[in-house]
C-alpha cells in the first residue's frame, strides 16, 4: 500500500522570543466521513471596487503603456494573481456599485462620460474599464467575475439589462447591443450582487425596505444559472439577517453577505505600520470576533434553511488602518505587514471550519486599497505578506474539511487574553491532508502536538513566511523583505507531529 502524501499548511508568528510553557495540542479526525463539507473554493476570492487606485493604476494601466500589459491589464499583476489562484473577483464595488451605471462603461472608449465618484476622493472616473474590460480581464486570470448591481440609484431595468448583455446568448436588444460593441458569444457571469451594504452607502435602507427590493430586483433577473447575493448584514446586526432569511423565498436567492473589517476603532484605526502592541492585540481581537459572527449568523440561517442551501458570503474582510502620510484620505492606500499576514491566516482558517455555510469570501481589496495583496508604484509591483499567505492556503480550494480540536496556549496582553493557535484542516481529491495553524501571539514561540489520529509518517519538509517583527513588511525598496522560506521547525515522531512556532511566520509542511 502507498504512503499517504500529506501537505500541511501552517501559519505562524515568527521571530526571537520566549517559549510558551504550555504545549498546544491538536487532533485531527483524518478518516473519510461523508458528512464533512467541502471548502468552496470562492473562499478565497477578491475585490476590487472603483476606488483610489485600485482599478487605474492597479489592475489597469491602458493598452499604450509602456508597463508590459494585455489589453490594458498589467501581465505582473495577471501572473502574480494566476500563481495565487485566484477563484473569483468582486466589481465594481463597494460603495462605488450604487452609484454605477454600467452602459457608461461600454461601447467606444472617447464616447464614455466621465463621472465624479462621490464615494472616493471625488476622483474623475472616466469609465474607460468598464464591462467588457473586466469580464476579460477575469478570463485572462481564469477567475469567475462576481458583478455587484445597482440598487440605491439604479433601475430594476438596468439591472436585469445588464444580466441578459452579459450572459445571453439569445437574439435579443441587450445581446445585440454586446455583438454591436465587439464580443459575440456571452461571458460566464454566475455570481451577482444585489445591491451593496443596503444599510449604509447602497441607500441607508431599513431590512424591511430592502426584503422587498430584494424581491423585486431579483424577480427581474431571472433564476437561470446566476447566483444572487443579498445585501447582507453590517458585522453583528443579527436582525438583519433574520429579517432576510425570514422575507426572501428561497426560489429567489442564493446568497446572503456579511461585511466585517478588523480594526482597533472605528474613528482610531491607528497606523499600518509602526503599531504598538495594545494596537495589534485590539486588531486581533477584532479579526477573531470573525468566528463569533459566523456562527451567530449561521444559527440564525439555520431556523430557515436547516439544509444549508442558501451561502454566507463575506464578500468584504480585512485589515482597515489609517491612509499611508501625505496620500489622499479617499483612497484607502495602506501598507501591508505580518500583522496582516496573521489576521489573513487566522480569518482563513475560521472560514475554512465553517466550509459548511460559508461558501464564498472576498478580501478587501486586491490591488492598492485596504489590505491589498499586490501593491503597485509606476512599473514596480511588490508582494505583499497576505498575498503570500493566501498563494500558501490555495491548497484547501475545493479540499474537504477535516474536523479538528485544539486546546491552546494563550496570547496574553494586560489582562486581555485570546487563543494563541488556530487551525483548519483538509484532505484534497488527491488524498492529499493540508493543515493550517496561525500561532497570533508576537513574543512567545509556540510548542505544538498535532496528532492525526493513526496516520504515521516518515519526514517533513516545508516552507515559512517570517520575520523579526510582527510590523515587517515589503517595501519598493525591499520588495522581499517578507518571503517563504525552507521551514524546519517540525518533525515526525510515529503519530504525532511535533511543531515549534515562531512568532511572525507563515508555513507549509509537507509530510511523507
Amino acid at each position: 500500500m502507498k504512503a499517504k502524501l500529506l501537505s500541511l499548511s501552517l501559519v505562524l508568528c515568527c521571530g526571537l522570543a520566549s517559549v510558551s510553557q504550555a504545549q498546544t495540542t491538536i487532533t485531527v479526525a483524518a478518516g473519510n466521513n461523508p458528512a464533512d463539507p467541502v471548502i468552496n473554493k470562492y473562499i478565497y476570492s477578491h475585490f476590487a471596487e472603483h476606488l483610489g487606485r485600485g482599478i487605474y493604476g492597479g489592475f489597469y494601466v491602458g493598452d499604450t503603456s509602456k508597463i508590459p500589459n494585455t489589453n490594458g491589464v498589467r501581465n505582473d499583476v495577471i501572473a502574480a494573481l494566476k500563481k495565487m489562484k485566484i477563484p473569483s473577483l468582486r466589481w465594481p464595488g463597494g460603495c462605488f456599485a450604487d452609484t454605477y451605471h454600467w452602459k457608461d462603461g461600454i461601447g467606444p472608449k472617447d464616447k464614455r462620460p466621465a463621472i465624479v465618484n462621490k464615494w472616493w476622493g471625488n476622483a474623475i472616473e472616466d469609465n474607460s474599464f468598464g464591462t467588457h474590460d473586466f469580464l476579460n480581464m477575469c478570463e485572462l486570470l481564469g477567475a469567475d467575475p462576481y458583478m455587484a448591481g445597482n440598487v440605491g440609484s439604479g433601475s430594476v431595468q438596468e439591472l436585469a439589462d445588464w444580466v441578459q448583455y452579459t450572459t445571453s446568448d439569445n437574439k435579443n436588444p441587450m445581446s445585440d447591443l454586446r455583438r454591436a460593441n465587439g464580443r459575440e458569444k456571452p461571458w460566464n457571469v454566475k455570481f451577482w450582487g444585489v445591491g451593496n451594504e443596503a444599510w449604509g452607502c447602497g441607500g441607508n435602507m431599513t431590512p424591511e425596505y430592502y426584503v422587498n427590493e430584494f424581491r423585486k430586483y431579483s424577480t427581474f433577473m431571472g433564476n437561470g444559472n446566476i447566483f444572487r447575493v443579498a445585501s447582507g448584514a453590517n458585522v453583528a446586526d443579527y436582525h438583519w439577517t433574520e429579517t432576510l432569511m425570514k422575507g426572501i423565498p428561497k426560489g429567489l436567492i442564493e446568497g446572503i453577505a456579511l461585511h466585517s473589517y478588523s480594526f482597533v476603532e472605528w474613528d482610531k484605526k491607528g497606523p499600518a505600520t509602526g503599531f504598538s502592541e495594545e494596537q495589534y492585540f485590539r486588531t486581533m481581537k477584532s479579526a477573531l470576533f470573525m468566528d463569533s459572527l459566523i456562527i451567530n449568523h449561521s444559527k440564525i440561517m439555520d431556523k430557515y434553511d436547516p439544509n444549508k442551501k442558501i451561502a454566507l458570503v463575506v464578500d468584504e474582510w480585512g485589515g482597515w488602518y489609517d491612509v499611508e502620510p501625505n496620500t489622499n484620505p479617499g483612497f484607502l492606500f495602506q501598507q501591508n505587514s505580518m500583522r496582516d499576514a496573521m489576521i489573513a491566516g487566522a480569518t482563513l482558517n475560521i472560514f475554512n471550519n465553517h466550509a459548511d455555510r460559508v461558501r464564498m469570501a472576498n478580501l478587501a481589496q486586491c490591488i492598492n486599497v485596504l489590505q491589498s495583496v499586490i501593491l503597485t508604484d509606476k512599473d514596480k509591483m511588490i508582494l505583499t505578506p497576505t498575498y503570500h499567505v493566501m498563494e500558501m492556503y490555495n491548497v484547501h480550494q475545493d479540499a474537504t474539511l477535516l474536523p479538528l480540536t485544539i486546546k491552546s496556549d494563550d496570547y496574553t496582553f494586560g489582562t486581555g487574553k485570546l487563543p494563541a493557535i488556530s487551525a483548519s484542516a483538509s484532505r484534497d481529491k488527491n488524498g492529499v491532508i493540508h493543515i493550517s495553524l496561525v500561532n497570533i501571539d508576537p513574543n512567545h514561540v509556540q510548542k505544538l502536538a498535532l496528532n492525526l489520529s493513526g496516520e504515521k509518517f516518515k519526514g517533513v519538509t516545508g516552507r515559512v513566511l517570517a520575520s523579526a517583527k510582527v510590523g515587517d513588511y515589503n517595501s519598493f525598496a525591499q520588495p522581499e523583505k517578507v518571503k517563504p522560506e525552507v521551514f524546519k521547525g517540525a518533525s515526525v515522531k510515529g503519530e504525532v507531529i511535533n511543531i515549534s512556532m515562531p512568532t511572525a511566520s507563515v508555513v507549509v509542511l509537507t509530510l511523507n
